[in-house]
């Protein structure tokens, strides 16, 4: 079973802001706290986007 516990928990307020970022790059309008109105597609492409810029910086790392 997969656990939604933070492994860094100082982290939550770096991940927020990250959050916020990227929505705002890919057109969404997410807002502090509750945003259960936003679509599966929406938040989809926050938390794809997401993914996609921390393995890209993995990879810069690792030059």
């Amino acid at each position: 079973m997969a656990s939604n516990k933070k492994v860094v928990p100082e982290a939550k307020d770096a991940l927020n802001k990250f959050k916020m970022e990227v929505a705002n790059e890919v057109g969404v309008n997410l807002k502090q706290g509750y945003n259960g109105d936003l679509t599966s597609k929406q938040a989809g492409s926050i938390g794809g986007q997401m993914v996609k810029k921390m393995i890209q910086a993995y990879e810069n790392n690792m030059k």
